[in-house]
This record gives C-alpha cells, sequence and structure tokens, in this order.
C-alpha cells in the first residue's frame, strides 16, 4: 500500500500544479515609469497570449507546466523571458527601452486591430516633421490644403472625398478633432493644435467595424496619442524659405525623483510664421501651448489631465481657375481676392481616469472641453453672384464643446474560452453661438445676411464589444451600438433659403450599429480576418430640421477580407479588399447655405502595405491603395464620384541612426480622378517627393527638411466651380489651389 501512495501523491502534486493558474502584472518603461499599453504577453509553447491594456497591465490563465516559460515582448524594448515558477501576481515588470526593430512586432491573434502592427512601427520609425504629416501616418489617407494652411486640411481615404471630416473619425487623447455642424460643412476637423512632437503613438482602423467608435466613422477612424512623459527636454528653431520661421519649446515640469514615483508633467509650445510660396503673402500665424499631467494616484488608479490653447490667422490665396492661368490673368500662384484668410482658436481640457480593479478589470472614465471659434473668409465664384461687389462669403461660429467616455472591460474564462466584455457609454453636446453664413466685401462689410443662429447637439451613444477566443488560433468579435441624437437650431433670421421664419426648429434621431469581426491565425507569422460592420454620419443640424421627417442619419456598410503577413523578422506586410455602402443622404452646404442630396454610393477597393528593415539602421514603408466608387442610381458614364481617389500610394526609406547622420527619403503620388459625376473634367494627379537629412548627437541635432524636392508644379486641391471674372463670362471649370514649390527648411535642436 505504501509502495501505492507516494507515486499517487507524486501524481496529484503534478496535476495540481498544471491546473489553471493565473499569471499577472504590470509592464512599465524603466526610464519613464509610465505604462506599456499593446505590449504581447505570451506563453512560449503559444498555448496562451494576452496583450498588455492601457494601464499596462496583462493576465494569463491557463495550464502552467513547471517549466514554462513566458515571454514579453514590447515594440521599442529589450524582450524579457522569465520562468512561469518565478512570477508573483501582479508583478512589476521594468522594460528597458532599446533601439527600435520591426522583429519585435507580433502579430497576435486577437479580434482586434489588424492594424496595430503597422501602426506601432510607423510613427517611431519615421517621426513626424511637421503638422501635415500627423495625417499621413494613416496608410492611404491624403490631405489638401486649400487657404495656405489656415483650414483645415481637405482629407481623402478609400474612394471618399472625406471633405474636411465628414467620413472619418478623428480623435485626440480620445478627445474628438470633428466639429459637427461646423460652419464651414460637416465633421471640420482642424488638427492644427496637435503639436507634432507631443505626438507619442497612433491607433487607426478602416472602416466601421469598431463597436466603440460612433459617429463620422464611414471610411475609417484615427487617433492621436500624446505623450505621457518627456525622456529629454527640447528647445528647437527652423528658418526656411518664404520667410519661414518656427520655434519650439518642450520642458519637464518636474524631475527625475517624481518620475520614479510615477509621476510625469511637461510644457510644450509653439510658434510659427510664414509668408508662403504664393504670390500675395499669407502672413500666416499660429501659436500653440499644450500641458500635461500623468500620474499614479493610488495603487490602481492613474490620471492623465491636459490642457491646451491654439491661435492662427491668415491670408489666403484660395482657389483659382485654371482658364485665368491658361490665358495669362494671374500666374500659378496668384490670387483673384488677396482678402480672403481667416482667425481661428481652440482651448481645450482632457482629463482621463483608469482604474484597474482587483480583478485585473479596466474601468476608463474621460472629461473633456473646448472652447472653439473659427472667422473664414472665402471667394469661390468671384462675380458670378454679384457683378459689383463679388461673392465674398463670411463663415462664423463660436462653440463650446462638452464630452464624457466611460468604459469596463472585463476578461471572463470558461474552460479553455476567453471572454472579454467592453460596455461603454458616451456623450457629446455641442453648442455653438450665432452661426455664420453671410454675403461680404472686404472681409466686414455685410451685404447680406444668409444664415444666423445658433446651435445645439446632443449625442448619446451606448455600446457593448464581446470578444470571445476560442484558442490562440481563432477569435470573433461581436459588437452593437446605439446612438440617439436631438438638434435644436434657433434661427434669427425672418428670411432664410431652407426654413420658414425666425425661432426655434427641433429634431431627433437615432440608429442602432451591429458589428463583426473574425480572426485566424494558422501561424505565429500569419494572421486573417475578415470585418463587417454598419457605420453613420450624421447630418448638420441645420439640414436635420429643415428636413421634415427625411431620412438624415444615412448608414454605411463596410467590408474587409484582410491579412497580416511577417514573412520573416525583418519583412511585414498587411493587404485587404473591402467594400463600403452608403446610403441616401441630405447634405447642408456651409458654402450656400442650402441642402444638397446625395443618392446610394457603392466603392470597392483594396489596400496594400509592406514593411522592411533589412539592416537594423534602414527602415523601408510602401503603401498602394486602389478604389473604385460609383454612384448606384445614376446612368453608366454618369456615376462617378467627383475627387473620388482612384489609385494613390506612398513610400520612402529612413534612415535611422541615434547618433550621427540620419533621414529619409519619401514620395507620395495622387492619381487623376473625376472632378464631375461624367467625368468631363479631370482633378490632375501629382508625385511629390520630400527629403529630411539630419545629424544628431545627445546634446543637438542640426538638419533641414526639403519639401516637393523636384519642384515639381502641381495641384493640392480642385474642384469643379462655375466661376466669373469681372466683366467676363461664367465659365465651368477647374478650380485649384497650388501645391508647395520647393520649400527648404533648416532646423536646430538643442536636447538637456
Amino acid at each position: 500500500m505504501k509502495k501505492l501512495l507516494l507515486p499517487a501523491l507524486l501524481l496529484l502534486s503534478q496535476l495540481s500544479y498544471a491546473q489553471k493558474q493565473e499569471i499577472s502584472g504590470k509592464l512599465v518603461d524603466a526610464r519613464t515609469r509610465i505604462a506599456i499599453q499593446g505590449a504581447t504577453v505570451e506563453l512560449l509553447d503559444k498555448s496562451a497570449t494576452d496583450i498588455s491594456d492601457e494601464q499596462g497591465v496583462f493576465s494569463i490563465k491557463s495550464n502552467v507546466g513547471p517549466n514554462q516559460i513566458v515571454k514579453i515582448t514590447a515594440f521599442g524594448y529589450e524582450r524579457l523571458q522569465i520562468n512561469a515558477a518565478d512570477l508573483a501576481k501582479g508583478q512589476l515588470f521594468l522594460l528597458e527601452p532599446t533601439a527600435l526593430q520591426l522583429q519585435d512586432v507580433v502579430i497576435a491573434g486577437y479580434a482586434g486591430n489588424p492594424y496595430k502592427a503597422i501602426s506601432e512601427t510607423d510613427i517611431r520609425m519615421r517621426g513626424v516633421s511637421n503638422s501635415q504629416e500627423v495625417l499621413r501616418l494613416v496608410p492611404g489617407l491624403f490631405i489638401g490644403q486649400h487657404q495656405g494652411g489656415g483650414k483645415a486640411e481637405q482629407i481623402f481615404l478609400r474612394g471618399f472625398d472625406n471633405d474636411h471630416g465628414t467620413d472619418i473619425s478623428l480623435q485626440v487623447d480620445g478627445m474628438p478633432i470633428n466639429m459637427v455642424s461646423h460652419a464651414h460643412g460637416q465633421g471640420y476637423s482642424d488638427s492644427h493644435f496637435i503639436i507634432p512632437e507631443t505626438i507619442g503613438n497612433t491607433t487607426f482602423k478602416k472602416g466601421s467595424a469598431d463597436a466603440e467608435k460612433g459617429n463620422l466613422v464611414t471610411s475609417g477612424f484615427a487617433e492621436f496619442h500624446t505623450l505621457n512623459a518627456l525622456d529629454k527636454n527640447t528647445f528647437r528653431v527652423e528658418a526656411g524659405q518664404f520667410n519661414t520661421y518656427r520655434a519650439l519649446g518642450m520642458l519637464n515640469l518636474l524631475g527625475k525623483d517624481a518620475l520614479e514615483h510615477n509621476h510625469s508633467w511637461y510644457a510644450a509650445g509653439e510658434y510659427r510664421y510664414s509668408d508662403s510660396y504664393f504670390e500675395h503673402s499669407q502672413r500666416f500665424k499660429r501659436a500653440n501651448f499644450f500641458t500635461k499631467y500623468h500620474g499614479k494616484i493610488s495603487d490602481n488608479s492613474t490620471l492623465s489631465a491636459s490642457a491646451s490653447t491654439f491661435y492662427s490667422d491668415w491670408k489666403a490665396s484660395g482657389q483659382i481657375p485654371d482658364y485665368a492661368v491658361n490665358d495669362g490673368t494671374i500666374g500659378f500662384f496668384g490670387a483673384l481676392d488677396p482678402n480672403e484668410g481667416g482667425v481661428t482658436s481652440r482651448s481645450n481640457l482632457n482629463a482621463i481616469l483608469l482604474t484597474t480593479t482587483p480583478g485585473n478589470n479596466l474601468v476608463k472614465n474621460q472629461l473633456f472641453y473646448t472652447r472653439y471659434a473659427l472667422d473664414l473668409h472665402t471667394n469661390f465664384t468671384f462675380f458670378l453672384e454679384d457683378p459689383v461687389n463679388g461673392d465674398e462669403i463670411r463663415q462664423r461660429e463660436g462653440r463650446d464643446l462638452f464630452g464624457y467616455h466611460g468604459s469596463y472591460t472585463q476578461d471572463d474564462y470558461f474552460g479553455k474560452l476567453k471572454l472579454t466584455s467592453q460596455l461603454g457609454l458616451d456623450v457629446r453636446l455641442d453648442a455653438t453661438q450665432n452661426s455664420e453664413l453671410s454675403h461680404t466685401r472686404n472681409n466686414n462689410i455685410l451685404l447680406d445676411a444668409i444664415k444666423l443662429g445658433d446651435i445645439t447637439e446632443l449625442n448619446s451613444g451606448v455600446f457593448l464589444s464581446e470578444t470571445l477566443r476560442f484558442n490562440e488560433k481563432f477569435s470573433l468579435n461581436a459588437g452593437l451600438r446605439f446612438d440617439q441624437f436631438y438638434y435644436r437650431y434657433y434661427n434669427k433670421l425672418d428670411e432664410d433659403p431652407t426654413l420658414t421664419g425666425a425661432g426655434a426648429y427641433k429634431a431627433q434621431n437615432n440608429i442602432f450599429s451591429p458589428k463583426f469581426s473574425f480572426y485566424y491565425q494558422p501561424t505565429v507569422s500569419t494572421q486573417f480576418y475578415v470585418t463587417a460592420g454598419k457605420g453613420f454620419h450624421s447630418n448638420d443640424t441645420r439640414a436635420v430640421v429643415a428636413a421634415e421627417g427625411l431620412k438624415t442619419l444615412p448608414a454605411a456598410y463596410t467590408t474587409d477580407l484582410g491579412t497580416v503577413l511577417k514573412i520573416s523578422d525583418k519583412l511585414l506586410f498587411n493587404a485587404a479588399i473591402w467594400q463600403i455602402r452608403l446610403d441616401n443622404e441630405y447634405v447642408y452646404s456651409g458654402d450656400g447655405g442650402t441642402l444638397e442630396f446625395s443618392g446610394k454610393t457603392q466603392r470597392l477597393g483594396f489596400d496594400f502595405s509592406a514593411r522592411y528593415q533589412p539592416v537594423p539602421a534602414i527602415y523601408l514603408d510602401a503603401d498602394l491603395n486602389y478604389a473604385h466608387g460609383r454612384s448606384v442610381d445614376d446612368p453608366e458614364g454618369e456615376n462617378y464620384i467627383p475627387l473620388a481617389p482612384v489609385w494613390s500610394s506612398s513610400a520612402g526609406i529612413t534612415y535611422m541612426n541615434k547618433s550621427g547622420f540620419n533621414g529619409s527619403l519619401r514620395y507620395r503620388y495622387l492619381g487623376d480622378r473625376p472632378a464631375n459625376e461624367d467625368y468631363s473634367l479631370r482633378a490632375d494627379g501629382y508625385f511629390i517627393t520630400d527629403l529630411v537629412l539630419n545629424y544628431t548627437t545627445k546634446r543637438y541635432e542640426v538638419g533641414v527638411t526639403v519639401n516637393n524636392l523636384f519642384d515639381v508644379r502641381w495641384k493640392e486641391t480642385q474642384f469643379e466651380t462655375l466661376t466669373k471674372l469681372r466683366n467676363r463670362d461664367a465659365v465651368n471649370s477647374i478650380a485649384f489651389t497650388p501645391g508647395t514649390k520647393f520649400a527648404a527648411l533648416a532646423h536646430f535642436s538643442l536636447f538637456f
């Protein structure tokens, strides 16, 4: 009996040890003590994996044998391998920063974001040299500026001319950049209040398969995350052609001792001036200030609080018609109405509280507030409507934006199944004062009031997202979102082009948005995915209250079929074929104060991205995108979608060297595309090359940035426009804003 008892006890001991155990901990940067989000924590035999959350927390429940090894991989940090038997529950791991290597990017089979691998590499490998590069970090996204840098950029993505943000959601630190029911256009997204050097990483996703994202997510969304701490202080000055100057300062406000105790606070400020490359001086000025505190306020809670303010004013050359350049009336960089321009400002307060519960669940609470103003002067048609005074218009508004975002994320295990549940609530209130559209002369002389009123728009949304992980190869996500809108417009004009008189007009509508994603990972280097979702964009309050019950919350249905392949430690691919179907919609034209109807549309296309790091110092990236978009209800040949991009591509080579010479050479290509429904007018494509060259040491950096290296003459934005010059006949043609000439900008940075 005794001979049998000893082996039985040993066997029982082994079985109990191998039963499901929890391995949990928190990952932080060894230098800044900031939590590391998105790191991959896995058992070496690939039987279990987790991704660290916003608090840097991970948790694995699995059958752990006596010699099981836990492997921790985070991009930009040294890899870590530890015997599971040596780990304490909730252990703190300090990861040492190291050289950026594509080999550290892990393809995880979660039903999450297939663009994670690319988004976490690009900004840190390529860097950001100016504010426009912030948006270009999204593969396939192109931008165009047609007010000399003062207005929000025009955005193109997946066959959409998003105007200034109608069909793409943009956020920074969870706070919306888009402005709904804006004086100039729905979803207007002026991101110039972001200081590019403060951006730490980006998150983006194409399509509308994410339950957490609501309004304006049609072609996709992008979110920028600012640094939680500075690794050094920086002072930078820039000077270049066309009287272009910039000064930047970034300063830690707390010492190293504070970092050791998980507290950081820094401030950043910039000032920029440029006359620009046009014949008429732009006199462009921009001032930015940003400050952020990030700290551990209890054992389980972290607070991030930031404040920023931004101001800009400029004169603009605006859009000019082709025929006026061709017949010599003006030069390619000339202007027909040099009174165009504007003034804008934005101030923000943002606070995010993250709390990890004893069960390693995550609670997120966020409050934000924005005060915004715009006074914009443009003249698109010159003397078409008013042969005497001209057609100058003024678009003006003041705005208060209040918002809340909250979510609760929980992991549960059912045998080998892992279920991640996320429940969330969003509330956003926009209140404008004196949203104005007027016909003016010399900016401030009122000739005719077209629109004037106060807008109140409330959007509240709830969402539920359930991610079921069957094993390390299969996972799926199902989500549901509900959004409710309330609109109120107080019209201050007795005569209005779309309303019956002065007074208050109200409306409401709502929409359910189901989402689904399926991920299959047959090997550690291969992932396939299918995503599908219903998205939408709201329409301007002034359009909704005037539509009298017509459908004003059109749905968009998106589907992606894609793959992520890591052919080797040095080579990464992402490819997808996709389709987007958009319902009928009524759109308010901020430039005319009228309603415009757009019918059903369908877009099909593919995206391809490649990242290659042949040696540690060289990083190559390439993106190729195609979109075929058509109006569904219009006859063949008259069903083109104006300005919808067809072929686009960007690529670059970056030489990375922390000490000595470094730099990059990049191109961006946008192909010809239809400017109107029958393609009788064409928006010309372009191929532009940019160069960055630096010499960097531990204490300073000197360098030069060259835009349009080969001095190509190109049109940055183009529109079909019926225009009339003084004492001449009206002509329907392309009106355009010229892109930059060869422009060199030198810089010097001091690190301390």
